[in-house]
């Protein structure tokens, strides 16, 4: 059985940095895309990053562009999710996501494993 278990999430200050950890326990996902998607107190969740199988090729919502960076260590079924420069508005849980599609996506929907997340917290 898959799990995906994040890891990273704290309250920090708005300016600084935190690195978030997604483990992928059951099965290899060196071949699979992966995602990070947040949902802020009373709203939807929202995609963040993807990146696909190799991290050749990355995407971010635009409101992350430059500031958060996804990447992956596929030796150790691990994906990360570098921010920096955080504001209070970055605050939510983020989640973890895999597909069993190669590609990463955008779309929520096209991935089929999900990790229980982790809050993020950002204080102005």
């Amino acid at each position: 059985q898959v799990h995906l278990v994040e890891s990273g999430g704290r309250l920090v200050q708005a300016g600084d940095f935190l690195r978030l950890s997604c483990v992928v326990y059951g099965r290899s996902f060196s071949n699979n895309g992966m995602g990070w998607f947040r949902q802020a107190p009373g709203k939807e969740r929202e995609f963040v990053a993807a990146t696909s199988w190799s991290g050749s090729s990355t995407y971010y919502t635009d409101s992350v562009k430059g500031r958060f960076t996804i990447s992956r260590d596929n030796a150790k079924n691990t994906v990360y999710l570098q921010m920096s420069s955080l504001k209070p508005e970055d605050t939510a849980v983020y989640y973890c996501a895999a597909r069993r599609s190669s590609g990463g996506s955008t779309y929520a929907v096209d991935y089929d494993y999900w990790g229980q997340g982790t809050q993020v917290t950002v204080s102005s």
